[in-house]
């Protein structure tokens, strides 16, 4: 009954885990990259207004004007990319934008270069759309080399994907890693597809966008994350027209529209000072970093709410089964890689969760 592209995918190894903490009592949960702060309160106040104002129906399939033309803003003003509200797609998450995104700009047998490791939804959609990952090697700091890329193109080389700061690592590219990419890309004539929801959560440097310098950029972007609307699904997509009405049309018979009331609340969230927030999540990279980097082999995270240890000895699948055992969630590594030496931890937790979790890994490297 089902369909030989199936196939092509597994189901997410992220939501393997998170399933397996609603059995298990009181796990410290170290699994999910999801916020552990609430929705601002005016921001869920909108949310509660526009539902009762009747704000339910269908939207335009590109979403409304008003939050099309407040991502402009933002996007001129933060990313140095001036864009019209015509070049916006309001989405359904950053992972509708990634699916629309992958779809119109891939054919069977293209091949997109992702830098490994890779947020897992990436390799799973070019499978199933039956193109082609191609997988740069970053280990062990996560830096790219830009050698590797310019050798990974090949006639079938359409688009590059970036993630900056990176989900499973914590990497955050250097302005001259990003132009090193985009002179590859405008040499080739490739596009890129560059994920930036995790923007707000840098530590070390500031965030640059390719889009501000390269054209045939696709800008992706959320409130999930910054804003912990994890659940309203919803996210932007902003480039170059042409390919922005094409992930439109698509979007008409899939997503339909974004949700209508969070499309409001979005509008509102823009006016949210996040910036205690992101301190504290500073002090839980420091914490996490300062807790393990003695018994593990870790890159410092730059940003973003992720750690990425190496394990020596064994796989990191067998040293994650250890870690269930001892009622700890985190998830290996070859979730989101080509290798299973390394594992994830999300440091969206409070600090008692981060602390217990830091003493369970010890404990299991001793």
């Amino acid at each position: 009954m089902i369909s030989k592209r199936m196939n092509k995918i597994d189901s997410s190894g992220i939501r393997k885990v998170f399933n397996l903490a609603a059995d298990m009592k009181q796990p410290v949960n170290l699994s999910i990259g999801q916020p552990d702060f609430d929705v601002p309160e005016k921001v869920k106040q909108e949310a509660i207004k526009a539902i009762k104002s009747g704000f339910n129906r269908y939207t335009q399939t590109e979403g409304i004007l008003e939050l099309r033309e407040r991502v402009c803003q933002k996007l001129k003003e933060k990313n140095n990319i001036d864009i019209q509200p015509k070049d916006v797609l309001i989405t359904s998450g950053v992972s509708g934008g990634l699916f629309l995104a992958f779809y119109v700009l891939l054919d069977k047998g293209n091949e997109a270069i992702i830098f490994d490791p890779y947020f897992t939804m990436y390799k799973h959609l070019l499978n199933f759309i039956e193109a082609v990952p191609r997988c740069i090697d970053t280990y062990p700091d996560f830096d790219i080399n830009i050698d590797k890329v310019k050798e990974a193109i090949t006639k079938k080389t359409k688009v590059i994907v970036l993630n900056s700061p990176a989900n499973p690592t914590g990497k955050t590219y250097s302005q001259q890693e990003i132009e090193a990419v985009v002179n590859i890309a405008r040499e080739n004539d490739l596009v890129i597809i560059s994920d930036e929801v995790y923007e707000e959560f840098m530590y070390d440097g500031k965030p640059f966008s390719p889009g501000s310098i390269y054209d045939k950029t696709v800008t992706l972007n959320g409130f999930s994350k910054t804003y912990a609307m994890t659940g309203w699904r919803i996210g932007y997509a902003a480039g170059p027209n042409e390919i922005i009405q094409e992930m439109c049309k698509l979007q008409q018979y899939s997503f339909v529209c974004a949700p209508s009331f969070a499309q409001i609340a979005a509008i509102k969230s823009f006016e949210c000072d996040m910036i205690e927030y992101i301190a504290k999540y500073r002090q839980k990279r420091d914490l996490v970093y300062t807790g393990l980097k003695d018994y593990f082999k870790l890159k410092k995270p730059g940003g973003g709410f992720y750690a990425f240890p190496q394990i020596e000895g064994i796989s990191a699948t067998t040293f994650v089964e250890k870690a269930i055992a001892k009622n700890l969630l985190i998830i290996p590594g070859n979730v989101f890689s080509e290798k299973d030496t390394n594992f994830r931890l999300s440091f969206a937790a409070s600090n008692e969760t981060i602390e217990k979790g830091i003493k369970i890994l010890i404990e299991l490297a001793s």
